[in-house]
């Protein structure tokens, strides 16, 4: 009776080790099992992510999420995601990470998880020099582009609601197509697209200050609290180590000033 006991509480113990191993054996171990990390990069605007003359995405999230790849050592495969589509496919499991220029919000933080920023932006208004449109006010009535599913969008509904918004999932090309046309007055995106665009475009200018200011993260679905604390010691890494600096200034500049970031770690 007591060599069973023994054996019985062997088996329990043996079984409890398994059950605790396959706990603790989350993404981070499921991404190194199926050899791929599946990342998620908005190519709609330059120069946060878009294609290059031979399709390649390229981009300042695409180098972060390449670098990210790189850590995990496997390789990345690259989907195009936008608005809704970034939360959305992380949660039904088509997606691994996301690095796709998210604000990390609050309502947002409801249905996935964020690292700490690895970039900062804020929303700004970029309009027609001709158009008439001074400040935030002028845009009652105007068409203004807008990315559907955006803290863009939530921002004008609020603030300007007799504004036409013209949506778009891609704002590069499309956004920047109907703004180059004079098909719109205005757009609003973040800064960090906009500030770009307006150098490319003697025809369009920004209007002066931010209308939010928001930390930028990569995002992962909820339940894995072991591999947000990774990320969050990647993007320390990231920044600490120079490469954030080097590249933003990639993107935007040399004579460029990257958002202040704090590491975590």
């Amino acid at each position: 009776m007591k060599r069973f006991i023994t054996r019985l509480a062997a088996f329990a113990l043996t079984t409890t080790l398994a059950l605790t191993s396959a706990a603790y054996a989350g993404k981070l171990d499921d991404i190194r099992a199926q050899g791929t990390v599946r990342i998620g990069v908005s190519l709609g605007g330059e120069p946060i992510g878009f294609r290059d003359d031979k399709n390649n995405p390229v981009g300042y999230d695409v180098d972060v999420a390449t670098m990210l790849a790189a850590k995990l050592g496997v390789p990345v495969e690259f989907t195009d995601v936008s608005g809704d589509a970034r939360v959305s496919m992380l949660v039904s499991g088509q997606l691994d990470i996301v690095v796709a220029n998210t604000s990390a919000t609050l309502e947002r933080a409801k249905t996935v998880n964020f690292s700490i920023p690895y970039n900062r932006a804020g929303l700004r208004v970029i309009v027609q020099k001709d158009a008439g449109i001074a400040k935030l006010e002028d845009l009652a009535g105007k068409k203004v582009v807008v990315g559907r599913g955006t803290t863009g969008e939530s921002f004008l509904k609020k603030s300007v609601p007799t504004a036409e918004l013209i949506y778009t999932d891609n704002f590069s090309p499309d956004g920047v197509l109907l703004l180059q046309q004079k098909r719109v007055d205005a757009a609003i995106e973040d800064s960090s697209l906009l500030d770009y665009l307006a150098t490319k475009n003697d025809t369009l200018v920004t209007l002066p200050g931010l209308y939010s200011n928001d930390p930028i993260g990569i995002a992962v679905a909820k339940g894995d609290p072991e591999f947000v604390r990774w990320l969050d010691m990647f993007v320390s890494d990231y920044i600490q180590s120079g490469a954030y600096d080097a590249n933003y200034k990639k993107w935007w500049g040399e004579k460029s000033n990257p958002p202040a970031l704090t590491p975590l770690w």
